[in-house]
């Protein structure tokens, strides 16, 4: 015989699951994975930063035992039962987790007794390699940042007397009476010239302000793709993979393209103008960007089929004047790094023989004072 629920504890749990949604809103926006289990080990609340790690929607593991979001996290269940018994009041644990048809997922698992909720935990998900990423993309923009500093104080200093040399080799070379003596001059006026657009180069990022506008990100690729092909066809191919869904952004359309030249130059010159480039858009979701969380950001890949990048030199491209070609000013990845940190992005590189992906990670709106 069926005994019917009586209707007050028929609605407790979804008034239950109500005020626990409200109270965990602002785990909505943090970076990190975060997941509520109850006493049975079923999730209570998963964030958006969880959903796209284990990519389930919520709707879907809510209710749901802790395995279905990965058969791995079955291994969590011990540490979990002695969380609950007092064991700790929280603990850290490395997992493997298999994924069907990719590679594992490296997680760091940080288990919290939720003392105010009787029996209840929250579990902190973090990818391991996506913690290093962040580690060493801010230490690189600290580096690069205190190198740019040097810079901008040296060329300044360099700035005035390079003005005096060229106005008195000027001089010189009207007042000497032999060819040769003329020829001396007109080079140490050439030198001081190159000298100059070197320093103006290094200041450039430093003296042009946003011209914000929409644009579209493809209109900046065309444009790229068009420059390059131009300056090094026929023996460089150019190909595209756009994502036609990409919204539109507000951005300096000057600057994004120099980046994106840049980036694109940088590869043709790698390939010594013979080789394949390929000019790739997507949307990333949920991502953090400068200490920024975003919902919705425009990601862009500028790969190329060369001889990659010397691991030693893999940290260092983008600080001025390191190249690895000879004659190279190493100013052109700095720039493209400058450019799009001024629109509140990143850049970053993953390179190996026979393939280099320079990335472009842009939010829809660049900070109100820029970067």
């Amino acid at each position: 015989m069926n005994r019917a629920v009586p209707a007050r504890t028929a609605s407790r749990r979804p008034e239950r699951r109500a005020g626990l949604a409200s109270r965990c809103r602002g785990l909505d926006l943090l970076a990190t994975g975060i997941v509520i289990l109850t006493a049975q080990d079923q999730v209570a609340y998963i964030n958006p930063a969880a959903e796209q790690l284990f990519g389930l929607a919520g709707r879907f593991a809510t209710g749901r035992p802790i395995d279905r979001l990965s058969e791995g996290l079955e291994s969590l269940r011990p540490t979990l039962s002695q969380a609950r018994a007092n064991a700790f009041g929280d603990k850290r644990v490395d997992l493997n987790l298999p994924r069907p048809g990719r590679d594992p997922l490296d997680l760091l698992v940080t288990v919290v007794v939720l003392d105010e909720l009787d029996g209840m935990l929250l579990l902190e998900c973090q990818e391991t390699d996506i913690r290093l990423r962040a580690a060493r993309e801010e230490r690189l923009q600290s580096l690069a940042q205190e190198n740019r500093d040097l810079l901008r104080n040296l060329a300044h200093e360099v700035k005035n007397p390079l003005g005096g040399i060229r106005g008195a080799a000027q001089l010189l070379g009207l007042e000497v009476e032999t060819d040769s003596q003329r020829e001396c001059a007109a080079i140490i006026v050439k030198e001081a010239d190159r000298l100059q657009k070197l320093v103006d180069r290094l200041l450039a990022p430093h003296r042009l302000p946003l011209h914000i506008g929409p644009l579209n990100l493809h209109e900046v690729c065309e444009r790229v793709r068009a420059l390059i092909l131009a300056e090094f066809s026929p023996g460089l191919e150019v190909m595209r993979d756009y994502d036609t869904s990409l919204p539109d952004m507000l951005g300096d359309r000057e600057q994004l393209i120099q980046a994106v030249l840049n980036l694109a130059r940088n590869a043709a010159q790698a390939l010594q103008g013979k080789g394949r480039i390929e000019l790739q858009t997507r949307i990333a979701r949920q991502v953090t960007l400068l200490r920024q969380r975003h919902k919705l950001a425009l990601e862009l890949h500028v790969i190329d089929n060369g001889p990659g990048i010397p691991a030693q030199m893999q940290e260092r491209i983008f600080l001025p004047l390191v190249s690895g070609r000879e004659g190279g000013t190493g100013l052109g990845l700095t720039l493209a790094h400058s450019y799009v940190q001024h629109h509140g992005g990143i850049v970053d590189c993953d390179s190996r023989p026979g393939r280099t992906d320079f990335r472009i990670l842009l939010p829809l709106e660049p900070p109100a004072t820029g970067c």
